[in-house]
């Protein structure tokens, strides 16, 4: 008779814990690729985007900008630059906005320090490098006061107040043959729109287009990289700034009045 094997005992079976498998080494270079492929492209992404916020930073009226700027102009010594680095410092000044009526010395006489408006910026930087508007202003009134404008009713010249009107300003630039224009389509002699015409040193006035009041300011070069831009110093209400501003506003006037040097330099 056959034998039938069971099969239960054909098959032995484990009976107890599950055998525990060995456990991984961490992978730690594997982390560090990871981090640094995660770095990069963070950098890759983000770098189009800090880059112009960088650039921006590098081209701001700051402090530090400021007196590099005006080192490279002293540097350069054209009387252009000389008055542009003049015109800067003046930024580095508190002044408040003031357009009242004093009565000040003459010549080289000033409203106090710490208050100003836009003409007392062209005054005191060309003061700077030698040269007293207030006394060639109220000299050149007193003699030809009648192709003056004829300003609230003024009958005679007045060193206190010639030299701080804008008008006054224009008048006797254009006397002195600083007035620089160009051709307009219809024949007229205009200020020009082309910036390339604009030299460091160079004054300009414009007319606000809300108010028609008159403004007078100094062309000075861009901070950090826009160097080579022009800028403008001047002081429309908030004491003298630095300010990307030279087509913001209706130019009645560009002037280059670069004298002989003939009056001692007020530091």
């Amino acid at each position: 008779m056959a034998r039938h094997k069971s099969a239960y005992l054909g098959t032995i079976e484990y009976i107890g814990p599950r055998p525990k498998k060995a456990p991984k080494r961490p992978n730690f270079l594997a982390g560090w690729v990871v981090l640094l492929i995660a770095a990069g492209g963070v950098y890759f992404i983000g770098k189009p985007l800090m880059m112009p916020l960088a650039k921006a930073q590098e081209n701001v009226a700051s402090v530090e900008n400021t007196a590099v700027a005006i080192q490279q102009l002293q540097d350069e010594g054209t009387f252009g630059s000389r008055l542009a680095a003049a015109a800067l410092s003046r930024t580095q000044e508190t002044v408040q906005y003031e357009d009242s009526y004093f009565q000040i010395a003459y010549p080289q006489g000033d409203v106090p320090a710490d208050k100003g408006k836009a003409e007392d910026v062209i005054v005191r930087s060309y003061r700077k490098v030698g040269v007293d508007l207030q006394q060639r202003v109220h000299e050149d009134m007193e003699e030809h006061f009648s192709e003056y404008p004829q300003i609230f009713g003024r009958r005679a010249a007045d060193s206190n107040i010639d030299h701080r009107m804008t008008r006054n300003l224009e008048r006797f630039f254009q006397r002195k043959g600083a007035e620089i224009t160009v051709m307009d389509p219809l024949g007229n002699r205009v200020p020009s729109r082309n910036v390339g015409d604009y030299e460091v040193g160079d004054v300009v006035a414009w007319r606000f287009s809300d108010s028609g009041r008159s403004h007078i300011g100094i062309v000075v070069p861009g901070p950090g990289d826009a160097f080579g831009e022009r800028w403008i110093v001047h002081n429309a209400g908030n004491g003298p700034v630095w300010e990307s501003c030279l087509f913001n506003y209706k130019i009645t006037g560009h002037f280059r009045y670069q004298p002989e040097m003939s009056e001692s330099s007020s530091q």
